[in-house]
């Protein structure tokens, strides 16, 4: 049975990015739905080879029936690990749609989504011993003052946790909608949109370790592209663009990189144009891609 995902975002553009070689080996390491892995196969010859990574069981029911293609149902921090199990040492390109896919935020049990009432979940994978729940009910005031600061970038960040903390002590805090109603103070009504999604978006960057999981995989598909391997990488919110841009730009994600003899910095990667954002037209079709900034590098 094929699960409903929607449109992938900036399909023509990523997959473009990655300057396809018909006999060239990719990864695309946000499987999803299966449609930046269908473009590549598209443009792969017989001799070509893609595989893509998904934690999510649910996207294993749209794996692609292709010689050329593997899926594999892991976190893409185990990139290296995975490509060196199937004997691959340098790819041609990477392909990461990062974030939540729209199928997680459609499937009200999930609990990724502000508009339906689910229990606290937020997990990408399954396996995840850690859940929103978890984070929400376990978690004391230094660990979600961190989490509200650091991930959803909220001013309030230690009055949500003092009132969290406050209401857990009377019973567990056990689905969305009972959080959004131990937090209504903080929601004014013109702005409680927003702010809910700052706050869902933190719980579920903490549950899913997300920037760990992005740093590990930069460091990674540096290693294992070959010389002139493409990456293309679509974010979502400004924490992880400011880590790919920083990664692109600096082969680092803080300082700066070493200079050669003659005071240049030496670089690993090369940008490959400018930003590229969608157009009014896909986000009028796909609400998804309305934050979504792609940026495209080759290495050195």
């Amino acid at each position: 049975m094929t699960m409903e995902y929607h449109n992938p975002v900036l399909l023509k553009e990523t997959v473009d990015g990655l300057n396809i070689k018909p006999d060239g080996v990719y990864v695309d390491v946000t499987f999803g739905g299966g449609g930046h892995s269908a473009e590549i196969l598209k443009r792969l010859g017989p001799e070509g080879k893609l595989f893509a990574f998904d934690q999510d069981e649910d996207a294993l029911a749209n794996a692609l029936s292709d010689d050329r293609f593997t899926l594999i149902n892991e976190n893409f921090r185990f990139l290296k690990r995975f490509l060196r199990f199937y004997g691959i040492k340098g790819v041609d390109g990477i392909l990461a749609d990062l974030g939540v896919s729209s199928h997680q935020f459609d499937v009200a049990e999930r609990g990724f989504s502000t508009r339906f009432d689910a229990e606290l979940d937020m997990r990408m994978s399954q396996k995840n011993e850690l859940s929103a729940f978890r984070v929400v009910n376990e978690y004391d005031d230094a660990n979600l003052k961190r989490v509200f600061w650091e991930y959803g970038e909220l001013k309030n960040a230690p009055a949500l946790s003092r009132t969290i903390i406050e209401a857990r002590e009377h019973s567990p805090i056990q689905t969305t909608e009972a959080l959004k109603e131990i937090l209504g103070k903080y929601l004014p009504e013109r702005i409680k949109n927003k702010v809910l999604a700052q706050i869902y978006q933190a719980i579920r960057i903490e549950v899913n370790q997300e920037m760990d999981v992005l740093k590990e995989f930069l460091e990674q598909s540096l290693e294992i592209l070959n010389p002139e391997g493409r990456l293309s990488v679509i974010s979502y919110h400004s924490l992880e663009d400011r880590l790919v841009k920083r990664f692109i730009k600096n082969g680092m994600f803080e300082g700066e990189p070493e200079r050669d003899f003659y005071g240049n910095f030496t670089v690993p990667f090369k940008l490959i144009g400018k930003l590229i954002v969608p157009t009014a037209e896909e986000i009028k079709i796909n609400n998804r891609a309305r934050s979504a900034k792609l940026r495209i590098a080759e290495k050195k």
